[in-house]
């Protein structure tokens, strides 16, 4: 897949979600044949004033680079300062602006989805991003605000005028959050009417429905969001499946040895009290369904020391 100037070796891609995309996740989807990581969603104004928490988010390793950075905001000057700081970043390869993030605390800021409401903001923020970097400039859109204003067609035709590269889109409204079925028909409707590459992103569970979003939409690359919550495999298996070969389901064996090396390299990216915190999500995506899970999953979830945890998780699958 292309983007502007960028080849990707394949156009199976992780969406940033925020809590989720961070750098040790990434380096685990990276190696499982993930096209291209992008990091969780930062703050552009964060980035303008200099704030350390949002300096933490853009950690990037060597294995997941080069990585996509997501930035949000609503002032077009500071978007461009922020993308700014990242022209001479050899391990960011692109700027993604957030125009689709649903959350309340976003949306009451003038924010991510809430820009759907607002195109011709929306069309200076391009712009103005476009500007002052020297890198490729993406935008993940929804559907729509909600259903009286399913307007992803007009807005992304918009965005494409402002400059942007490439648009993923989302087949759910702000009003739906992540709520009942993504409606494929709107990314193949945005396919038909603009020249730039085309992201789908919405219902992506298993190998098979990456190829049918491909197929029914002919968007040029699909974009994995929960779907890879406990499941990094997914990104192989897709790649497996398009060459014709047998999808092989990971053993639960297999799913706690990947939870395990996810463990360690928390650890060793966040420190202790960190990683013990956030890996509490992980653990439970990864093990979810197994015999016995929610016996593991609660005992680790009092844990407080990494290594214990994972003393628990590697008694867990002898007992399997």
């Amino acid at each position: 897949m292309k983007i502007s100037n960028l080849n990707f070796e394949n156009n199976i891609f992780l969406a940033p979600m925020a809590g989720v995309t961070d750098i040790s996740f990434r380096a685990i989807c990276k190696d499982m044949d993930c096209g291209l990581v992008y990091t969780e969603m930062v703050s552009a104004k964060a980035l303008y004033y200099g704030s350390e928490n949002t300096e933490q988010l853009l950690r990037i390793s060597d294995k997941e680079s080069p990585v996509a950075v997501q930035i949000f905001g609503n002032d077009p000057l500071i978007m461009a300062k922020a993308a700014e700081r990242f022209n001479l970043d050899d391990k960011v390869c692109l700027i993604d602006i957030n125009m689709g993030c649903p959350a309340p605390k976003i949306v009451k800021n003038g924010e991510g989805s809430a820009l759907m409401r607002e195109p011709k903001l929306a069309h200076s923020i391009v712009k103005e991003v476009r500007k002052a970097s020297i890198k490729p400039v993406t935008v993940k859109i929804r559907k729509g605000f909600d259903k009286a204003e399913v307007n992803a067609i007009e807005f992304a035709q918009a965005l494409e005028e402002a400059g942007a590269h490439a648009i993923a889109v989302h087949g759910r409204t702000r009003e739906q959050m992540y709520e009942g079925i993504a409606d494929w028909d709107i990314i193949k409707q945005v396919k038909e009417k603009i020249a730039v590459p085309v992201i789908g992103n919405g219902d992506v569970f298993k190998a098979e429905d990456a190829i049918n979003m491909l197929s029914y939409t002919n968007c040029d690359g699909v974009m994995i969001a929960r779907g890879s919550m406990g499941n990094p495999w997914l990104f192989s298996q897709v790649k497996e499946y398009l060459k014709g070969n047998k999808i092989i389901e990971p053993t639960p064996e297999e799913k706690i040895d990947m939870c395990i090396k996810h463990y360690n390299l928390a650890l060793h990216y966040d420190g202790e009290e960190k990683a013990v915190r956030e890996m509490r999500k992980h653990v439970a995506w990864y093990i979810k369904g197994l015999k016995n899970c929610t016996e593991i999953k609660e005992s680790i979830n009092y844990e407080k020391s990494g290594q214990r945890a994972i003393e628990l998780l590697k008694a867990y699958k002898a007992s399997l």
